[in-house]
């Protein structure tokens, strides 16, 4: 005889006994693990140089961390470009480091962006966009997810997204050119598109954006700024990687035609004018490779970080000595002019040397005013705080 070990529970009321009946809850088993392990330990975090009062720590060990995006709980969701995984970390107990680690989903192309909606998590592969419902209720068990745009291009050369929710609700998602130099005959390549949330309405926005792997919107003019790869085998020093803003949708920023705003691209420069496009807001350097970055709207960074950029440059490789490996700091005024940039954190790598061992992918800014930094080199996320 099979013996039930459900519970009995009695209900009452002010009448006496009603009934009894039994109760079976299945809970789902914990299936996070330790966000961090200690493998992180070896790091040299003393080589980052910071601006006094700042200390940075590491938040979370993430393989291939890449784009970081936030729930209003405080659940953290990370991509990946060089591995197929989504992960979920959280800060549980408060201490300024991530406790828990969820495997959100695996398989994946690529599956470099993230971004949070009204409790959904969205997760960019090369070619399509998906949907996780409801997520945070089931991060030990997310399930099978919505696809809600599959006809992106394949190539997976400058094929990786980041992707984010502009204040008009839509979903911003970029298409890089699928070559170094090429002129594409369909416009969706080098180019950041947008749509409803539900995947309907497609459309490019912005075009001549030969990779933008990071964009985001000021916190008062609501205005887009994007970052963008300059294209590679002109030497070291040309062109600048960019930093770009627009005030509207439609506008050409130049690529493969014109490079930096001033540069006429040596093969297909004599078809179009450098007049002809939007010049960008700011030359970060050549071959910097400026991926993700975010305005400061915290308070606990001093006050003249406020409504400033930090850019994370991920650092060259078509260039004999090598450059980026840095965050930087732009400062932009009420009018969308940027008035000036200057080194905020270094020490990834060894300048005498050459030598690397970690490289900035994308930058976050908390509740709590402290800011996230992944690295997809040391496969970790920092901690970036301020004490005065």
């Amino acid at each position: 005889m099979k013996i039930s070990r459900s519970i009995p529970v009695i209900l009452l009321t002010a009448a006496g006994l009603l009934s009894t009946q039994s109760t079976t809850k299945k809970v789902s088993p914990d299936t996070s693990s330790p966000a961090i392990t200690g493998a992180s330990a070896s790091l040299p975090l003393d080589k980052i140089k910071l601006p006094k009062g700042f200390s940075i720590s590491v938040f979370a060990e993430v393989e291939n961390a890449r784009q970081l995006a936030i729930s209003p709980s405080g659940t953290i969701f990370v991509g990946n470009r060089d591995q197929d995984k989504v992960y979920a970390i959280k800060d549980v107990d408060g201490d300024g480091k991530a406790d828990k680690k969820w495997t959100i989903a695996s398989g994946l192309n690529m599956p470099n962006g993230v971004a949070f909606r009204n409790g959904d998590l969205y997760v960019a592969e090369v070619s399509r966009i998906h949907k996780f419902a409801g997520i945070e209720s089931k991060l030990d068990n997310p399930g099978k997810s919505q696809i809600v745009y599959d006809k992106y291009p394949t190539e997976t050369h400058h094929g990786w997204k980041y992707i984010a929710f502009g204040p008009d609700g839509k979903l911003y998602v970029p298409v890089g050119a699928p070559c170094n130099i090429c002129e594409s005959k369909d416009p969706i390549y080098a180019s950041i598109t947008r749509m409803n949330p539900d995947g309907t309405g497609l459309e490019v926005f912005a075009s001549g954006v030969r990779n933008s792997v990071g964009f985001t919107w000021h916190p008062t003019t609501k205005q887009i700024w994007f970052t963008d790869n300059g294209r590679d085998m002109l030497g070291d020093d040309i062109p600048s990687c960019e930093l770009n803003t627009a005030s509207k949708a439609g506008l050409h920023f130049g690529y493969p035609y014109c490079h930096e705003g001033s540069v006429k691209d040596p093969e297909f420069g004599d078809k179009r004018p450098c007049s002809d496009f939007v010049k960008p807001a700011d030359k970060l350097g050549a071959h910097v490779a400026p991926l993700g970055l975010k305005f400061y709207t915290g308070k606990m960074f001093p006050a003249e970080y406020a409504n400033n950029i930090i850019v994370a440059e991920h650092g060259s490789w078509n260039r004999s000595k090598k450059s980026g490996y840095n965050l930087t700091l732009v400062k932009v005024d009420t009018k969308s002019n940027v008035t000036g940039h200057a080194l905020f954190a270094s020490g990834w790598m060894d300048d005498a040397t050459q030598k690397v061992w970690g490289r900035p992918v994308d930058v976050l800014v908390l509740p709590d005013g402290s800011m996230l930094v992944s690295d997809d080199q040391a496969n970790v996320i920092y901690r970036i705080t301020y004490k005065g």
